[in-house]
């Protein structure tokens, strides 16, 4: 979760690792700091609270201009987010600084083991850990025998390491050397003319390479004025994966918007394009270019099971009606961080598809790894190129979204829905449950919905007058049914998220089972009503907005255009455009991502980074 980023070159090493966290601030803002190698000796500062203290704090003590260093903004796992805590952490004797991203889970055998030989820690985290035994292991080589380099001791040390982690450290005494390590979690290598950079995310280093190295599982990844050399936890040469990013900085700043996430929401018409670009050619047919599972297989499959967290989740539960409407096979959704506990009866004909945004997300990972245990396919939908949940998947669907900096994900979900369309429908294509001409038709209309979603965010003043209107409300409630459902759960997820009030996704026929009794005079209510081709559920749904404004709701009505049926029953109707009822979420949802985004923002908070949250989860 925590944001990483490491340099070595010709540039004050202290400038552009600060620059590189302010582009990674969305993944952790507990505390900063940075740590500059410089005439043999470590500077070091960090504190508490976002980067901009950290640059209060350097402003009073300007750091060396030397140019290796690294640096680190948190979202505290071990320990209170106070200065203390803070990364970089020194080791006992000053010559080592680490900054870690993940979770040591056998640190406290570690721990015990270092201050029973009298080594005194500092802090509550894990991380200093870490930095105190690659000390020890440059300390006790001896010529020839041990470790030559702070690049041996940490091949060493992460043997010793249980759990997932990525770490970047260097040493006071090599002024030429940084070091970085993963497993599990993420990390990226930058290189440039004469300079190199480690980093969490691509974003860090953008504005200086776009030339970028993928480190694999396990693998230890050496910054030297002579260039990049990978190697495994053991010692083994590693290939070099290169590879160019084709997203420039610009698509990382707000062009204007006051929230990066209110420009994601209107980047979501293309996102939506990226996503369908190259999917559908000329002679009528689905091409997933990087699905490596046979048609043989795939005819094969007798159930698929969506494993995903949070949004992602919400995506999958879409999915869901979805691919099994589309090719008859039994569909479930579990959640990623339940589903290897509770032993999931999955096997050689069952296709596991693995929804994370970043491709990093850890309850995604050891889901994926547990059925592939069991022999299971496993197909990933990710927006992350060459992250580590596609590399240990049999396929991969490539959202494409470009980057996504706000916490709350927004086109992320607009397009892991495509995804998952897009995966239906060649199913179906391959299984020969759908006629060509009903591919054509749903591929033409999910072709138009970039142009659908333009239109509709271009009149959403009625949407952000609702924020106004409800900006004291303590509660709201969001009801849904068949795909309207999950759009429920996440209009409620995006409230909780952004503006910390009370706020409930119900599926609209189980009100009578209990919910209903949370209705009061003028609580503002959400209704998806399906599209009136489904009448049987549109009927049922508008009888649900009865119910509920019979006893007192503020009733919030997101129903297509011109249905005449269920506007007396709407206090306020937002109205969408005509579509298919299995692609509706792609509309239904926006309304309701202004409106929690334009809420939070009246409640005065940060939209971009809510308090608790972090972009990517890389720790269980």
């Amino acid at each position: 979760m925590c944001g990483i980023v490491g340099y070595l070159g010709p540039r004050p090493a202290v400038e552009v690792v600060l620059a590189g966290l302010r582009r990674l601030e969305y993944r952790g803002y507990d505390s900063a700091g940075v740590a500059v190698v410089s005439e043999g000796s470590l500077r070091l500062a960090k504190k508490a609270g976002k980067i901009a203290n950290l640059d209060a704090e350097l402003a009073g003590a300007p750091m060396p201009s030397d140019g290796v260093g690294i640096g680190h903004t948190r979202w505290a796992t071990h320990g209170a987010p106070n200065d203390v805590n803070a990364h970089p952490h020194l080791s006992y004797d000053g010559r080592v600084a680490v900054v870690h991203n993940g979770i040591i889970e056998n640190f406290a055998a570690l721990r015990a083991e270092l201050t029973g030989s009298g080594v005194r820690l500092a802090s509550q985290t894990d991380t200093e850990v870490v930095a105190h035994l690659l000390a020890r292991a440059l300390e006790d080589a001896a010529p020839g025998s041990g470790p030559a380099d702070l690049a041996d001791a940490m091949r060493l040390v992460c043997r010793r390491l249980d759990g997932a982690f990525t770490l970047v450290a260097v040493d006071a005494q090599d002024p030429e050397l940084v070091v970085g390590a993963r497993r599990n979690s993420p990390l990226v290598v930058g290189v440039g003319q004469g300079e190199s950079f480690l980093a969490s995310d691509v974003a860090a280093f953008i504005d200086h390479t776009r030339d970028a190295v993928e480190l694999g599982q396990d693998q230890v990844v050496e910054l030297r004025p002579s260039g990049v050399r990978v190697t495994t936890f053991d010692g083994d040469e590693a290939e070099v994966r290169p590879f160019h990013v084709d997203w420039d900085l610009s698509a990382a700043e707000k062009a204007g918007y006051d929230w990066f996430m209110r420009k994601e929401i209107y980047e979501q018409p293309e996102a939506v394009a990226n996503t369908l670009l190259g999917r559908y050619d000329v002679d009528g047919a689905l091409r997933l270019d990087q699905m490596s599972i046979a048609a043989s297989e795939l005819k094969r499959i007798d159930k698929i099971v969506v494993i995903a967290c949070g949004t992602a989740s919400y995506a999958g539960l879409v999915a869901k009606y979805a691919i099994e409407h589309w090719t008859r096979i039994p569909c479930e959704v579990e959640l990623a961080s339940e589903f290897r506990y509770r032993d999931p009866i999955v096997g050689p004909t069952t296709l596991v598809v693995a929804i994370s945004q970043s491709g990093e997300t850890a309850d995604t990972l050891m889901a994926i790894r547990h059925a592939r245990e069991q022999r299971a396919r496993v197909v990933a939908i990710c927006n992350t190129n060459g992250s580590t949940i596609p590399r240990e998947s049999d396929g991969v669907i490539y959202t494409h979204a470009g980057p996504e900096i706000g916490v709350a994900s927004t086109k992320g979900f607009l397009t892991q829905l495509v995804a998952c369309y897009l995966l239906g429908l060649y199913l179906a294509q391959v299984r020969g449950t759908l006629f060509g001409d009903e591919v054509e038709r749903l591929m033409a209309e999910l072709e138009q919905m970039p142009d659908t979603l333009r239109g509709m965010l271009e009149n959403q003043d009625q949407v952000l007058k609702l924020a106004s209107d409800f900006s004291d409300n303590p509660s709201v409630l969001f009801l849904g049914r068949h795909v309207g459902y999950p759009v429920a759960l996440e209009g409620a997820l995006k409230l909780k998220e952004l503006a910390y009030i009370h706020a409930e996704g119900f599926a609209a026929g189980e009100l009578k089972h209990g919910p209903i009794a949370l209705i009061e005079d003028r609580l503002p209510v959400f209704v998806v009503v399906p599209p009136r081709g489904r009448d049987l559920l549109h009927d049922k749904v508008v009888s649900n907005i009865q119910e509920v404004r019979a006893r007192g709701a503020f009733t919030v009505v997101l129903a297509e255009e011109d249905d005449d049926e269920v506007s007396p029953y709407a206090d306020v109707l937002i109205g969408l455009p005509k579509v298919s009822t299995l692609l509706q979420p792609l509309l239904a949802i926006v309304p309701l991502q202004l409106f929690a985004c334009e809420l939070a923002t009246l409640k005065g908070h940060d939209v971009d980074q809510p308090r608790n949250l972090a972009k990517s989860v890389t720790v269980e």
